[in-house]
C-alpha cells in the first residue's frame, strides 16, 4: 500500500487507473475501503476512464492515529488532501469527500481553489453550515466500556461500527471532537468551483442538499431517493449523478 507525509503523519493512499485524478475523502469513522472500494466507487470510476486517488484520513485507517481533537480541524485535513497532491504532482484534480470527508472538501475548495477542479459533497448538505456535524454523543459512546453500556441510538450505531472495523476508538473519539467545525455561509458562497450536491432523502445527519446549493454559485443538488446517511453512499442515483458532472467538464 503506498504512503506519504504530511504535517510529520503517515498517511495510506490507494491510486487505481488513468485519465483526469479524482481524489476521494472518506467520512467519519471510515476508510477508503469501506467508503470507496466496498460500494464499487474504485470500480466505476475507473472504468469510466478516471485516475482514482482516495487517502485515510488522519486517524483513521492504516493512517497514523491521533489523540488531541485539535489535530482533526477540517481545515487541517484539508492541506492533508493538498499534501496528497504535491506528493503525486497533481497541479489539480476533481475532489470527492463523503459526509465529514465532503467539509474536508469544502475546506480544500477554499483553502487551494486553483487545484480543485470541480467539488462533489455528497453526504453533506446545508448541516455544512447549520450544523456542527455528528453528535458528540458518539465520543461517548466510542469511550464506553463496551457495547452494551451504549443507549444513544447513533452512538450504538458508530460504536458498532468501530468494534466491527477494528477501529482505534481513542482516535475516533478525539476526530468526533476536533472535526466539529461549520463554515459561514460567506465562506460557502466564496466556493467558486463547479460543485455537486447529493444527499439522501432519508438523511438528517447531512441536512437537505439544495438549501446548500442555492448558497454556492451553479451548484447543482442531487436528492438520492429513499437512502439514509449510510445506504446513499454506494446508490445508483449518486453514482449516476456523480459521472453526470464529471462529464461535463471532460
Amino acid at each position: 500500500m503506498p504512503t506519504f507525509s504530511h504535517d510529520g503523519i503517515d498517511f495510506a493512499y490507494l491510486d487505481e487507473g488513468e485519465g483526469e485524478p479524482i481524489i476521494l475523502v472518506h467520512g467519519f469513522g471510515s476508510t477508503k475501503e469501506i467508503n470507496w472500494v466496498g460500494p464499487s466507487w474504485v470500480t466505476t470510476l475507473t472504468r469510466a476512464g478516471r485516475r482514482l486517488i482516495a487517502l485515510d484520513n488522519r486517524g483513521h485507517g492504516a493512517s497514523a492515529k491521533l489523540y488531541q481533537a485539535e489535530l482533526y480541524d477540517p481545515w487541517l485535513m484539508a492541506r492533508d488532501v493538498i499534501g496528497l497532491m504535491d506528493h503525486l504532482h497533481l497541479p489539480r484534480a476533481d475532489v470527492m469527500g463523503y459526509s465529514m470527508g465532503g467539509r474536508i472538501g469544502a475546506c480544500a475548495a477554499l483553502e487551494a481553489p486553483e487545484r480543485v477542479r470541480s467539488l462533489i459533497l455528497g453526504g453533506i448538505g446545508i448541516h455544512l453550515v447549520e450544523g456542527a456535524g455528528l453528535p458528540l454523543t458518539i465520543a461517548d459512546a466510542l469511550r464506553a466500556p463496551s457495547l452494551a453500556d451504549v443507549t444513544d441510538p447513533t452512538g450504538r450505531m458508530f460504536r458498532a461500527f468501530a468494534d466491527q472495523t477494528k477501529s482505534d476508538r481513542e482516535a475516533l473519539a478525539a476526530c468526533i471532537v476536533g472535526s466539529r467545525r461549520t463554515l459561514s455561509r460567506d465562506e460557502v458562497r466564496r466556493i467558486a468551483v463547479p460543485t455537486l450536491i447529493a444527499v439522501g432523502t432519508r438523511d438528517p445527519i447531512a441536512g437537505a442538499a439544495r438549501p446548500l446549493a442555492e448558497l454556492i454559485q451553479g451548484a447543482k443538488a442531487v436528492d438520492i431517493p429513499d437512502r439514509d446517511h449510510m445506504l446513499a453512499v454506494g446508490d445508483k442515483v449518486f453514482k449516476e449523478a456523480v459521472l453526470a458532472f464529471l462529464n461535463e467538464r471532460a
